[in-house]
């Protein structure tokens, strides 16, 4: 019991860390953006709704047991199902973040991407952090049917972007999910940085011998 207990308060510490940390550079605004924690015992610690990550207390955080059920603090964010789901798909996940950072947005909107691979392989660390990021269609923040349309992509997948709404990343660890989804935003400023100007991307046998 001891164990557990100390594993979850690990948990609950880290979410507050990460989500200030993630706030304070304006990785994310307002009350956006969710992070959610995987339990060894199959129970999740998750950030509440209408909560700004900037402002979190750990005692108020959401736990959800192993069926999703809601079992204690506040009630968990809109979107635990996409979490549920990302966590279904991805037996090796132990953490979730959703950001509504800048970049990233801004590359959801735009009308010409690939939807099968979002932003290009600009540096090493994206490919081996985030690798491919393929678009998941538009669908209210909420909606089941986004939550399933990100579970269809997350068994092949590290991250996902929303269109019009943000990037989906999971982790061995909320550390590992953190630093990918920072990576993903700094490729996505670059990617903007560049606009038109030819680029010169990793070659596919470059990022090959990276995924490795």
């Amino acid at each position: 019991m001891t164990a557990m207990i100390s594993e979850e308060t690990r948990a609950r510490d880290a979410v507050i860390r990460v989500g200030k940390s993630l706030f304070d550079r304006r990785l994310t605004f307002g009350s956006t953006g969710n992070i959610s924690v995987r339990l060894d015992d199959g129970r999740t610690v998750m950030t509440p709704t209408n909560a700004s990550l900037g402002d979190l207390d750990p005692a108020r955080l959401s736990v959800l047991d192993g069926d999703g059920a809601h079992v204690s603090g506040d009630a968990p964010t809109k979107e635990a199902l996409l979490h549920r789901c990302m966590y279904c798909e991805r037996a090796g996940a132990g953490a979730v973040v959703h950001l509504h950072s800048t970049h990233a947005v801004a590359v959801s909107v735009l009308a010409d991407v690939d939807p099968d691979d979002v932003l290009p392989p600009l540096t090493a660390y994206y490919v081996m952090r985030v690798g491919s990021l393929p678009l998941v269609p538009y669908y209210p923040p909420g909606d089941p049917a986004l939550a399933l349309a990100v579970q269809a992509k997350a068994a092949k997948h590290h991250a996902v972007l929303l269109a019009n709404h943000g990037p989906v990343v999971w982790g061995r660890s909320l550390l590992d999910a953190q630093y990918a989804s920072e990576e993903l935003e700094e490729t996505a400023r670059l990617h903007l940085l560049l606009g038109e100007r030819t680029v010169r991307p990793l070659t596919p046998d470059q990022a090959a011998a990276l995924r490795k």
